[in-house]
């Protein structure tokens, strides 16, 4: 395989063109539909328009944890801890700590009279164990005491409303670190228009990790070590996939998050597990014909499966975006892609 560099996935991404709010209504945020070969501009809201008899749109249905936990170390100093997924032992998580250097193993702080947490080891990647303490149900104290865990690009920003980070569809357990963001622009209303155009709807689960936003750092895109997620696809889900093949539909993923859990199923057999895969160009796709998608941040692994689902017009498409003011990253715009000819000897 030809050997691909990791700045081949560059391009420049100004600061205004990042969002720092979401849109509102949900679904009135931009669409760039890219599904024919000509470019059209159209809103969320036409998604409805987009879709029909045949055709399956898969949700991501994972919740996302108000994992970031603010507080102020003994010293008087202020600190935070954003846990990301729970590890071995049990009641340990691995989590991002700041500033971890201040917080030696061993260490047990308090955040309030029901919750603290207790700092072991580092585990490489700037993440730590972190042993959350509370008195009662850990999910209720983080709902008391923590934050949604908004990517780092937005800074300090604190949202009003907490559920603007949380999809209409957002299955009852807490779980991810991240929020599948092209599901954010979607709303119970126009999920009815998709039904009432006669697509069906299903739903995945894949718990979003942060690496699923880290840039690659690597110089070669091969050298990249690839996160892993949990990810489940229902019975009836992977049912709904195979029937909409046998019947020419088309099986539209919402989400990168939601392709990653329908590939994974594919390419394993296993409709539950934890999936490193790691989708770039050339890839044999098996399941996913369209995609609704956010832009993504340069150098990384999101923007390298955008290349491998729709070939390298993805830079034009991103061109267009910018110079037509769209808004970049997770409260932005979104785009709807059709899936490039699988090319030969794909990877499986």
């Amino acid at each position: 395989m030809t050997s691909v560099r990791t700045d081949d996935f560059d391009y420049d991404l100004p600061g205004d063109a990042i969002a720092e709010v979401p849109a509102e209504p949900r679904d009135s945020a931009r669409l760039l539909d890219a599904t024919g070969p000509d470019v059209a501009h159209r809103h969320v809201r036409d998604l409805a328009g987009l879709v029909g008899p045949g055709d399956l749109l898969v949700l991501n249905e994972t919740r996302v944890l108000p994992a970031r936990v603010r507080f102020t170390r003994p010293t008087g100093g202020a600190a935070e801890v954003l846990l990301l997924e729970p590890t071995e032992p049990p009641r340990w998580w691995s989590a991002l700590v700041r500033p971890s250097a201040k917080l030696r193993p061993g260490t047990r702080v308090a955040v309030d009279a029901e919750l603290s947490f207790e700092f072991g080891d580092d585990l490489g990647d700037g993440q730590r164990m972190v042993r959350p303490i509370a008195q009662g149900s850990l999910i209720d104290a983080l709902a008391r005491c923590g934050e949604m865990p908004l990517p780092p690009y937005l800074g300090r920003t604190r949202l009003d409303d907490p559920d603007r980070y949380q999809t209409v569809y957002a299955a009852d357990r807490a779980q991810s670190a991240a929020a599948p963001t092209a599901g954010l622009h979607l709303t119970p209303e126009l999920l009815d228009e998709v039904a009432a155009a006669g697509a069906q709807v299903a739903r995945v689960e894949l718990v979003v990790g942060l690496g699923t936003f880290r840039p690659m750092t690597a110089d070669r895109v091969e050298d990249h070590r690839m996160h892993r997620e949990r990810y489940v696809v229902p019975p009836a889900t992977w049912e709904a996939v195979q029937r909409t093949q046998r019947d020419g539909g088309r099986v539209v993923a919402v989400g990168t998050t939601s392709v990653r859990a329908l590939e994974s199923a594919a390419a394993t057999g296993e409709l539950e597990g934890s999936t490193d895969l790691f989708i770039r160009s050339p890839y044999g796709w098996r399941v996913v014909d369209l995609l609704l998608t956010n832009f993504h941040l340069p150098r990384s692994t999101l923007l390298v499966m955008i290349e491998a689902f729709a070939g390298p017009r993805w830079r034009a498409l991103y061109c267009e975006a910018l110079a037509e003011g769209y808004r970049f990253l997770s409260f932005g715009d979104a785009m709807l892609l059709a899936r490039a000819a699988t090319p030969v000897g794909g990877l499986a």
